[in-house]
């Protein structure tokens, strides 16, 4: 008996966690993980999807300071968030009712919302977002980044989520991965026209402002393929690209995907 003890404790301390990590726990950031095949991971006592050969992905929301917590098979680990300093953006010159739309416009607004939040909603068993993106403009100025506060004509408005690419209008623009098309639409509000890809387990990019669209919903769409050109559509000063990704709900920082942080 007592040597059995011996052996269950050994076995028991040498246990370890089988996760591994792509990406760094700090507010905005894409993570992308790796456990063994069949087991089971919780974060934040949430279960996530797990791909046959162990893969999984999730993102850290722009404003989270709670740390994390990881749980894989009943074993927590806790993972500290770093915080980011954002930068204030101002912008003048849009046209009143884009800065403040008219109570007309309202309905139409929500009804937009909706569809764009139902995209991001989707959840498939795509692994897309395990392979390298791509910058989906070429020699574009950056002129707008995740995070920063954007004043609208003096007035306080919320976050800028995106990464914005200056170029001028017509500009071809690249799928930055694979991905099935699952929203597109010409003209949007404030987004212009946009597209959303689903590139699996709850990952998402969102193109929009664009001038032409050449993709429609269901599409199976290859990295580097041509998918629309540079616009100023919807709410927009000038020709430019603004894209975003997601985890589900949770608005991540483009640049951490596109390696020019």
């Amino acid at each position: 008996m007592f040597r059995l003890l011996i052996i269950i404790a050994i076995f028991f301390s040498t246990q370890s966690f089988a996760l591994e990590f792509q990406g760094k726990f700090i507010q905005g950031h894409f993570i992308i993980g790796k456990t063994d095949p069949g087991n089971s991971v919780l974060l934040d006592k949430k279960r996530i999807k797990i791909s046959k050969d162990g893969y999984f992905a999730f993102g850290i929301g722009k404003d989270r300071k709670l740390d994390i917590t990881i749980t894989e098979n009943n074993k927590n680990i806790v993972k500290k968030i770093k915080k980011r300093k954002y930068d204030i953006q101002r912008i003048e010159g849009l046209p009143k009712k884009k800065v403040t739309p008219p109570e007309e416009f309202y309905a139409r607004i929500k009804k937009e919302n909706k569809l764009i939040a139902d995209a991001r909603e989707i959840e498939s068993d795509l692994q897309f977002f395990r392979e390298k993106f791509i910058l989906p403009v070429d020699d574009a100025i950056i002129t707008g980044v995740y995070g920063s506060q954007r004043i609208l004509n003096g007035i306080p408005k919320w976050p800028h989520y995106g990464l914005d690419f200056a170029q001028k209008k017509g500009t071809p623009i690249k799928a930055m991965n694979s991905g099935i098309v699952t929203l597109a639409e010409k003209d949007l509000f404030y987004t212009g026209a946009t597209l959303i890809f689903d590139h699996g387990h709850g990952i998402s990019t969102l193109y929009m402002h664009m001038d032409k669209i050449f993709v429609n919903v269901g599409d199976h769409v290859k990295k580097g393929d041509i998918i629309a050109t540079v616009g100023s559509s919807g709410r927009s000063t000038g020709p430019h690209l603004d894209v975003r990704l997601n985890w589900f709900g949770a608005r991540l920082d483009p640049a951490t995907i596109l390696n020019i942080q």
